[in-house]
């Protein structure tokens, strides 16, 4: 058996560490965005930038800066899509939480060679123009991981 130190030595080998860059934004779920952006507007006095529809998730999305951390705000176009589920289930909240990684395509490989079960094996269009996949909260300890790629930087 290896001594300790020479133990974390060998699992930063073995395990490249990926690092993300930045918390990309937090995603939260509501009913209507017509009666949860002025929560966010008039409450706590952050503008809405951007409303977008998402159609192949089934969800419109509007957005608000936080210094440089995104709130996302997902309101389901369809109740068989994944926010209209979410909120069947588990009501309005927190849905994910998203970090900005630099090359998507290895951050899954490497987080799938440590054992966490993938949603998306390969990234896929998300808002704002990004490219996303989500990690399954079973492995990671119930939260929903989203990874984000911006390839327009």
């Amino acid at each position: 058996m290896l001594p300790r130190n020479q133990i974390s030595i060998y699992f930063c080998r073995k395990f490249k560490a990926m690092k993300p860059t930045h918390i990309e934004h937090i995603g939260i779920a509501v009913r209507s965005l017509e009666e949860s952006i002025p929560y966010y507007e008039n409450v706590l006095g952050l503008k809405c930038y951007a409303v977008e529809e998402v159609k192949d998730q089934r969800v419109k999305t509007a957005f608000f800066m936080v210094g440089q951390t995104k709130i996302e705000l997902l309101e389901s176009t369809d109740p068989e899509g994944p926010i209209g589920k979410f909120i069947e289930k588990k009501g309005e909240g927190i849905h994910h939480l998203a970090f900005a990684v630099e090359n998507l395509e290895e951050a899954l490989s490497e987080t799938a060679e440590k054992g966490i079960q993938l949603i998306d094996q390969k990234p896929r269009a998300g808002a704002e123009g990004l490219h996303i996949a989500f990690l399954h909260p079973k492995s990671t300890f119930g939260v929903l991981t989203e990874f984000c790629e911006n390839k327009n930087k």
